[in-house]
């Protein structure tokens, strides 16, 4: 079966016009794949991510749209201001009920997302009740569940939950993971995990990586007029971190490094762009710190533009992460062109991807004055800067491009449309190339 008329639902708390995350992953999917003919629906929220409040002009208690070809439907969900671990998970499960009782299309597969977790696991309580109840025709639909993060490692590599609350995270992700009939996880290391800890058949894990969804076409301003217009200097160097300011990204150490600029006399200057539910408290605390800087979200042409006006790029994680995530950033970075240094467990999947890519340098996380160290080591070196960037793009380009991504989502929808009888879609091999097979290894 071609994509072409197949009739594809998603389900997923976040999507565009939300800039970072999962959401530019999941709407590039999906404009991709109605670009091939297929019919794309969208179950999703109000845009309300990172800044976590429902942007203005989305009003009332649901909203159709039509976006790229695609019919989206928001739903209003609750949003906390204030995102802790209980508003977080009552956020989702307000979006999972409110996703579950609607009416949906008829699809031939659908895409649940995770995160949102807990909303994936009210969606698929409803799928298998409609496969049980043999309501569905001419059979059930498929279902794929598209792993971005991992609950169980995040609930204890962050120390968010412990004992039954983390047993309880464990349970709900075993029974989104093996009720679906196929899983893309978007690293390695996250199949791993699947298979070993949380029992998902071998044969059911794909390995499809994120890309980067910024423009390849799009026409820049000059480098140094942005530059100008974030007020950075022609002698100082840019280190910019982009994207969320959560609990897990751990910023408080790019503040003290910017503190240690300060009273060390360095030209290093810190930049975090973007939002999230960390940042007031960033602001805070680095309030008075000159070599500190706050950059709103950017829409895409000029995210990109101030990515490749930088010097280097920045990934901050707190020291106990591994692996519960692959930093949907790094993409863009590579794209970028521009050196990338993280502070980051040796033994985490970022520190992974960067000596696969060879495109950047690695400190070790919660160690401002490392940072600050390897930040003026990149900056009396621009050769060195430059091989990075360009080890980086190339790595983008042989292993994270879109068209590969698509190819491979294209064909694991397409082995597992429209399950017969409302069974499971037999096992088989992948229709096409392009889809990685989960390595059964335990190498990192």
């Amino acid at each position: 079966m071609s994509t072409s008329g197949m009739r594809i639902l998603v389900i997923g708390a976040n999507y565009a016009p939300e800039p970072t995350g999962n959401a530019p992953y999941t709407s590039a999917l999906s404009r991709a794949l109605a670009a091939r003919g297929a019919l794309v629906s969208v179950l999703t929220t109000y845009p309300h991510y990172p800044e976590w409040r429902v942007r203005e002009g989305y009003r009332g208690w649901s909203r159709r749209e039509r976006v790229d070809d695609v019919d989206v439907l928001r739903l209003r969900h609750y949003v906390p201001r204030s995102p802790t671990s209980a508003r977080r998970l009552f956020a989702e499960l307000s979006f999972g009920v409110r996703s579950a009782t609607t009416r949906w299309p008829d699809p031939d597969v659908v895409l649940l997302v995770s995160p949102s977790l807990f909303a994936a696991a009210v969606a698929m309580l409803r799928l298998r009740a409609g496969r049980a109840r043999g309501t569905s025709r001419p059979g059930a639909p498929g279902i794929v569940l598209w792993t971005q993060d991992l609950y169980s490692l995040g609930v204890e590599e962050t120390g968010a939950a412990s004992g039954h609350a983390a047993r309880v995270v464990g349970a709900v992700e075993r029974f989104v993971a093996r009720g679906a009939d196929a899983v893309v996880a978007i690293h390695e290391r996250f199949a791993r995990r699947l298979r070993e800890s949380l029992g998902v058949d071998a044969a059911a894990l794909r390995v499809v990586r994120n890309w980067t969804h910024l423009a390849h076409d799009a026409v820049l301003p000059d480098r140094a007029a942005v530059r100008a217009a974030h007020g950075w200097h022609d002698d100082e160097t840019i280190v910019l971190h982009a994207g969320n300011q959560g609990v897990k990204q751990g910023l408080e150490n790019v503040v003290e490094a910017a503190r240690l600029a300060d009273a060390q006399g360095t030209r290093v200057r810190f930049v975090l762009l973007g939002d999230g539910s960390r940042r007031a408290a960033l602001e805070a605390a680095g309030s008075g710190v000159r070599r500190l800087q706050f950059v709103d979200s950017l829409p895409d042409a000029e995210f990109r533009a101030a990515l490749e006006a930088s010097d280097v790029l920045l990934v901050n994680e707190l020291a106990g992460l591994a692996e519960m995530s692959v930093p949907s950033k790094l993409t863009s970075y590579f794209h970028a062109a521009r050196p990338v240094l993280a502070a980051t467990s040796e033994r985490s999947t970022t520190a992974a991807e960067l000596r696969a890519s060879g495109g950047g340098v690695r400190v070790d996380p919660q160690d401002p004055q490392a940072l600050l160290d390897a930040a003026q080591s990149l900056a009396a070196d621009p050769g060195w800067r430059d091989r990075l960037g360009t080890a980086g793009r190339r790595y983008r380009d042989e292993t994270l491009s879109e068209r590969a991504a698509v190819d491979a989502f294209a064909a694991v929808l397409e082995e597992h449309a429209r399950a017969t009888n409302g069974t499971s879609p037999a096992r088989t091999e992948p229709p096409t190339a392009g889809v990685a097979r989960a390595p059964d290894v335990s190498r990192p």
